[in-house]
């Protein structure tokens, strides 16, 4: 895994080249919305159980077939299952945007993530319907201007929002 700075310092590197003035000055932007990404992880990984209780519950009123006898998410094991995939696909998205970059996500989370639910019958369109319910909860929490950095958090929003549709793409 690498952070932003690391993977910039080592495509420079790799090319031989000094860091040029834009990569400085997006390394700066990070550095300046520091406490907001904090703040962002920070919210998300405070209420991660209430996000993925209340996505799981969000999606299983869509799709109660997913929890019908022969479902997906029928029976205590399988439903635990779920649950824990989806705790594991918000923390690597906080992973991500702590590093801002998705590198960690993709690959320790997402590769090969499709195959292994297509082997296990799992169907994808319902975990990424997850996943986005997911994101629906995280976006708001992490909106949410009560004690935290003031300022235009809308590029960090986007960011993590892109964490969590990449995520979704995997799986669907």
């Amino acid at each position: 895994m690498l952070d932003a700075f690391a993977k910039v310092v080592s495509q420079a590197d790799a090319k031989g080249e000094f860091l040029s003035s834009s990569q400085l000055d997006a390394l700066s932007g990070l550095v300046k919305d520091g406490s907001k990404r904090l703040d962002t992880v920070n919210r998300m990984t405070s209420n991660a159980s209430a996000i993925v209780t209340n996505a799981a519950r969000a999606l299983f009123a869509e799709q109660p077939q997913l929890i019908s006898p022969g479902g997906n998410a029928y029976t205590n094991r399988r439903m635990a299952a779920c649950l824990r995939d989806m705790e594991i696909i918000l923390r690597y998205v906080t992973y991500a945007t702590l590093a801002g970059d998705a590198s960690v996500l993709d690959d320790r989370c997402l590769n090969g993530l499709r195959e292994t639910y297509q082997a296990l019958g799992v169907p994808g369109g319902s975990v990424a319907a997850g996943v986005q319910k997911m994101k629906e909860a995280a976006i708001s929490l992490a909106n949410d201007t009560n004690g935290i950095t003031k300022g235009d958090c809308s590029a960090l929003m986007s960011e993590v929002s892109s964490y969590f549709d990449r995520a979704a793409a995997a799986v669907a």
